[in-house]
């Protein structure tokens, strides 16, 4: 995975009186005993464990550490004044969702993890509001500095855990500095927004940055009562979406009252003679009104520690590390928001600064630091979700202009649209894509957006890339079945069924962009649209669209363009009509036929009615 050592070689205090192993050498079929029977130190002297960070890598690596060894001496140094934060959780604090604070920094039994509760229930030290300065990696040291005296000490490791993070990306644009202007990333943080919710302390917000974040901002803010928008530098909102699925989430978000502005950064944040922010002018001059700011554009990694202690920083510009969370220093193990890591896709290094990766590190580093090289982290898929009011955005692995913008070039795509559970248990739609190679049929993305439940269907892709399953593989996949929880077949059955089609040369499908893109350019096409009548009243694209119900259309072909090399793009609510529409003409001699997938249901752009 990397150029870093793998060796895993043991020390302590004299350097003396412990077997030195080389990390991740032994056979694979090795029993996990016989290989921890190798690393037993001969000294009775306590394994020193030392771990900077705090949030959440540190302290599951700190606690992992503890379960493999008692004995161990471990210290745990974090600067700010809480441990163990559930970040993840600071926008639904500030949107109210719950109102004890203490929920994002105690244990599922109610217990506050803060310094007294990691030495009782640990035998961890736990020091916060204390910064480490410095590492000496000759000395093996660590110097620190507590924040509210200024005093500095040094304490030595066999073992160094860096957790440092990663700070929030901010804007390089004049008034940053003004109140009112926030970040969403610390305790501190989200005591400050919500304070704004509570004392009602802004009418208007501004959130900068159109991603995950953003969004869970901006509901929050929108369920306070607060006007706010959404303004987003780049084109499109969630650039890990393709753009036929983001402009649908687009759409339910202005539903829901926030506005949405794209293709425009800040230029400058406005504020009057007592410093208060006032509002913010953008790129192309426009000025809005608000109170409050909140900066969520990402966060870069906290590599400063690291790399003045000369250890290898990564393409990606966080720290680089091997499958056991191994530095160039193979006694510095390093884990969360501050590292790359390896892209189980394409191989390539990547971040992937997310709260589940975070503790999946930690926790094998916690083990390497005890049993080095008894654990592994192989590499990430990049599997994310989001609530969005109530849409769910879900993703993993590639999305269709990543993987070409990767050069994965050979790749086929499918889009659908339909009930995550049948209509007699009130299902609710989801619009879904799924990414595979052509030749090989292997799964590498798939997005997943709606009210219904996406988390189970993202859940279940993320474990097929993981898995290097094919298109085939999924198409009968033995997937729990029963009406509360999904249709007979399942929805990524569904989709996996349509890739296949599309693969194997039945189904031509065209995405919804693509139809939007030749209507605007008036390209000669024909529009075939199979609903009923009815349903044609109650909506319609009017788009130039024909209405021939799929159950009339053998007996009307001859309304259809005689040119049988003519296009034509036939759709329904879903397309499963469209898609049997399709193979009629073409079993009547019609080449050039298309299906809109996803039908009208992944439509994200003006209706007619």
């Amino acid at each position: 995975m990397s150029r870093c050592s793998a060796d895993g070689g043991l020390s302590n205090a004299a350097g003396e009186g412990v077997l030195r192993v080389a990390a991740g050498r032994l056979p694979r079929q090795a029993s996990r005993n016989r290989y921890l029977e190798r690393v037993v130190p001969m000294s009775s002297q306590p394994l020193r464990i030392v771990v900077i960070g705090g949030s959440a890598a540190g302290p599951k690596a700190a606690a992992k550490a503890r379960r493999m060894d008692e004995f161990a001496d471990i210290t745990l140094i974090q600067r700010e004044p809480d441990l163990s934060m559930a970040s993840c959780g600071f926008p639904y604090y500030v949107g109210g969702t719950f109102d004890d604070r203490n929920l994002l920094i105690c244990t599922p039994a109610g217990i506050v993890r803060d310094p007294n509760f990691y030495g009782k229930a640990k035998a961890i030290k736990a020091l916060v509001e204390t910064e480490a300065v410095r590492i000496d990696r000759k000395a093996h040291a660590v110097t620190y500095e507590h924040l509210p005296t200024g005093e500095q000490q040094t304490i030595a490791y066999d073992r160094l855990v860096i957790a440092t993070g990663a700070s929030p990306v901010c804007p390089n644009a004049p008034g940053f500095e003004l109140e009112g202007v926030m970040t969403l990333h610390s305790m501190a943080d989200a005591d400050a927004l919500r304070a704004v919710r509570d004392e009602r302390k802004a009418a208007k917000a501004i959130v900068v940055g159109g991603g995950l974040i953003g969004f869970e901002v901006c509901e929050a803010l929108r369920l306070a009562g607060i006007d706010t928008t959404v303004v987003e530098k780049t084109d499109q909102i969630l650039p890990f979406l393709d753009r036929e699925l983001a402009k649908l989430v687009e759409n339910h978000v202005r539903a829901n009252g926030p506005d949405i502005i794209v293709n425009n950064g800040v230029a400058e944040f406005l504020g009057d003679a007592e410093g208060k922010l006032t509002g913010v002018k953008l790129d192309n001059g426009t000025e809005l009104p608000c109170q409050v700011a909140v900066i969520a554009v990402g966060v870069r990694p906290n590599i400063g520690l690291a790399v003045a202690a000369g250890i290898e920083i990564g393409e990606q510009g966080g720290i680089l590390v091997n499958e056991h969370m191994q530095t160039s220093d193979p006694d510095i193990y390093a884990v969360g928001d501050c590292v790359e890591c390896k892209s189980l896709i394409t191989g390539h290094q990547v971040r992937a600064p997310y709260g589940d990766i975070a503790n999946l590190q930690g926790r094998v580093a916690g083990q390497n630091v005890i049993h080095p090289g008894s654990a592994r982290f192989p590499g990430v898929t990049q599997t994310g979700i989001c609530k969005i009011f109530d849409f769910t955005v879900g993703i993993t692995g590639l999305s269709e202009h990543r993987a070409r913008a990767l050069g994965l070039d050979d790749i086929e795509t499918a889009t659908i649209s339909g009930l995550d559970i049948p209509v007699f248990m009130k299902g609710k739609l989801l619009v879904s894509k799924l990414i595979a190679e052509r030749g090989s049929g292997r799964i590498i993305g798939y997005q997943c957006i709606g009210p219904g439940d996406v988390s189970k269907r993202v859940a279940t892709v993320a474990m097929a890339i993981r898995g290097q399953l094919t298109v085939d593989d999924l198409v009968n996949a033995d997937l729990p079945y029963a009406p509360p929880y999904s249709l007979a077949l399942d929805h990524v059955i569904v989709n996996a069924q349509v890739l296949e089609n599309k693969l194997a040369g039945r189904m031509q499908g065209i995405s919804v962009r693509d139809v939007k893109l030749r209507v605007d350019h008036e390209a000669d096409c024909f529009i075939l649209d199979t609903r009923s009548p009815v349903e044609f009243e109650e909506t319609r694209l009017g788009i130039g669209e024909t209405l021939i119900p799929l159950g009339a259309l053998r007996e009307r072909l001859g309304e259809l363009p005689q040119d049988k090399d003519k296009e034509i793009i036939l759709y329904c609510k879903i397309s499963l009509r469209g898609y049997e529409g399709a193979a009629i003409l073409q079993a009547h001699g019609w080449r050039n036929v298309k299906v809109m997938e996803g039908g009208i249901m992944a439509w994200p752009y003006p209706k007619e009615k």
